[in-house]
């Protein structure tokens, strides 16, 4: 049994994420926990602060967001086709967003949250919204997020950039050869050097791990000599129709460039391929 969280603000960005993981999961046994958070408003003085500590009103929204998951409920019965191996769980809160996720997926003991993204929006052009960013860097579980502009298919080859400068626990893994093994995907390992500059001993010892842990996985290696990180995995994904990326948090600084900081006007891949971030 996977337990999957999902949280919702009721959008057809969030709606798509739904989707995709529903089928994505659906010849795995699940219970999809639908949570949607009522965000604790920022402090901006005395009324905020006596309308936010109101009962009442706390009542109200939480009354609002029960009916609405009851209706997305419905939905996801009228749309998809019954899959009797799924169970959906509402969940509602008022609460600091990162918080009640932390402590659901936590509480939960959950396998996997997946969240949908926008792509770039306003001034700083993030290429994440700032809610999936903060529990991808907050929140230490395995973490899917899937562009509004993804639609799922079979996966049939995952990226996975990485310039071996660290190591993996095992367990960091798990989720990124289940969900292999589960499409029959092949892993494709991506480094970027600089000017083909010769892996150190420290970055061969962590390529060897890798190779030895993924032996039961078809899996390559690939070798990209580009000055600029985000163009080289733009023309990997692009050269073979990569239809996942798979990164680990604990390199932040890689992890970062890749996923939010590009330069949006020329990389197009956060906008189409879902993103999966592993947590140790």
């Amino acid at each position: 049994m996977k337990h999957i969280l999902i949280p919702t603000d009721f959008s057809e960005n969030a709606w798509n994420a739904i989707t995709y993981g529903l089928e994505m999961f659906k010849k795995t046994k699940c219970t999809f926990y639908l949570v949607h958070v009522n965000p604790i408003p920022a402090y901006s003085g005395a009324g905020t602060s006596l309308r936010s500590s109101d009962p009442g009103f706390r009542d109200s929204l939480l009354k609002q967001s029960k009916l609405e998951l009851r209706q997305l409920t419905d939905r996801i019965h009228k749309v998809i086709p019954l899959n009797p191996k799924h169970n959906f769980i509402p969940l509602a809160f008022y609460d600091f967003f990162v918080d009640a996720i932390k402590r659901e997926a936590e509480t939960r003991k959950i396998d996997l949250i997946i969240m949908g993204t926008k792509g770039a929006t306003g001034l700083k052009k993030a290429t994440i919204g700032s809610n999936t960013g903060d529990v991808i860097t907050k929140v230490a579980h395995p973490l899917l997020a899937v562009p509004e502009n993804a639609e799922y298919t079979t996966l049939k080859e995952i990226a996975f950039p990485t310039d071996f400068q660290i190591g993996y626990d095992i367990k960091v893994l798990d989720t990124l050869i289940e969900i292999a093994t589960m499409n029959k995907a092949e892993i494709r390992i991506m480094n970027v050097s600089k000017n083909g500059k010769n892996l150190t001993e420290e970055q061969q010892k962590h390529k060897d791990f890798l190779d030895d842990y993924l032996v039961d996985i078809d899996h390559s290696f690939h070798s990209l000599t580009e000055l600029k990180l985000e163009t080289a995995v733009q023309a990997f994904i692009e050269s073979r129709d990569i239809d996942m990326i798979a990164m680990v948090a604990k390199n932040l600084n890689f992890f970062q460039r890749i996923l939010f900081r590009p330069d949006v006007e020329k990389i197009s891949y956060y906008t189409q391929v879902p993103f999966l971030v592993l947590h140790e």
